[in-house]
């Protein structure tokens, strides 16, 4: 059986740690073409083949409410980082492209972001990372 106390501990290591980083790493946007919640959408998308999504698929991988990422969506559709059409297999949903000059974007500031991420982690060994990335893996499989 799990110690109660020790969990609670873990817990709060666990969130005040991602706080820390997270809050570290938000700053990698400041003055940025992007916000990271942008980033994020982009990040989404451009994994997605052909660079297409579903907005439902987006929406799953934020950490803000589906009117939230709609809204942002369309803000994004009309700075021209995204294109928006009907899913011909869904009739009730939407899918999500990244035009080029979103991509471009993206790429951009993936690179400065991805570099600050590195840069951040650093302070862990591999052994260290694999661990972490095996525990928090461990923690979203349960959800």
């Amino acid at each position: 059986m799990t110690d109660r106390r020790l969990a609670v501990q873990a817990w709060e290591s666990l969130f005040r740690a991602q706080h820390e980083v997270f809050e570290e790493l938000r700053t990698d946007f400041d003055g940025s073409e992007l916000t990271q919640a942008e980033y994020d959408v982009l990040l989404t998308v451009t994994r997605a083949p052909d660079m297409t999504a579903r907005l439902r698929d987006v929406t799953g991988n934020m950490l803000i409410s589906q009117p939230s990422v709609s809204r942002l969506v369309e803000r994004m559709v009309a700075r021209g980082l995204l294109t928006k059409c009907a899913d011909p297999d869904d009739g009730r949903g939407s899918l999500v492209t990244a035009t080029e000059t979103g991509a471009v974007v993206f790429r951009r500031i993936a690179a400065a972001h991805g570099r600050s991420i590195a840069d951040r982690m650093a302070r862990l060994d591999d052994d260290e990372l694999a661990q972490l990335h095996a525990l928090t893996s461990k923690l979203r499989d349960s959800a």
